[in-house]
């Protein structure tokens, strides 16, 4: 349930901001809000005990709303801190790291950006990096932008995560269906 419910309040907001109708015309308002969000979400990350206030179920919709008002007031755009405000009163506060994910893809995809998430089983150099992005651009059609993870359990090869498309080049996955072909034969 939680892809689909961040899916709709980030897609919600999205429409705010790119429409802009909410403040005054402001061609970068989707970007404003994005690092808003983004600020935010790392607040509450490096924060436990605001976590368990602002998540706790006991906790009433108007305190937490305060809470969060003077903790960000000043700081935020009137839609972000009406937005969170939103999350509070629907219970649907816990949903904001999702919503915070899915609205920076909304944003990144009317960009032309997509993210990839790049699994290896030792660490690539700068080259080998630079190659795999270009090599992904080609493919998308899109900018991408990469992070890279280290998994020596993939024995080599290289996994790609863009969005919900997953190409595994991996040697583990090979064996894994080589081993499968082999009992079907015997």
């Amino acid at each position: 349930m939680r892809g689909p419910v961040a899916g709709r309040y980030a897609q919600a907001l999205y429409d705010i901001a790119s429409e802009g109708k909410a403040l005054p015309k402001d061609k970068s308002m989707v970007d404003r809000i994005e690092s808003e969000l983004i600020a935010i979400r790392k607040v509450l990350d490096d924060n436990i005990e605001l976590q368990r206030l602002l998540y706790h179920p006991q906790i009433t919709t108007a305190a937490k709303k305060e809470l969060l008002d003077q903790l960000f007031k000043e700081k935020i755009s009137i839609v972000t801190g009406n937005f969170l405000a939103l999350l509070v009163d629907r219970r649907r506060e816990t949903y904001f790291g999702d919503i915070v994910d899915e609205f920076v893809a909304l944003a990144n995809a009317s960009r032309g950006i997509i993210e990839a998430k790049i699994t290896t089983a030792v660490e690539l150099n700068d080259m080998e990096k630079g190659e795999l992005s270009s090599i992904l651009a080609r493919l998308t059609g899109k900018n991408v932008q990469t992070s890279y993870a280290v998994d020596p359990s993939i024995i080599g090869g290289v996994i790609v995560r863009m969005g919900d498309k997953i190409i595994d080049g991996s040697i583990k996955t090979r064996l894994s269906a080589m081993k499968d072909r082999l009992k079907a034969i015997s």
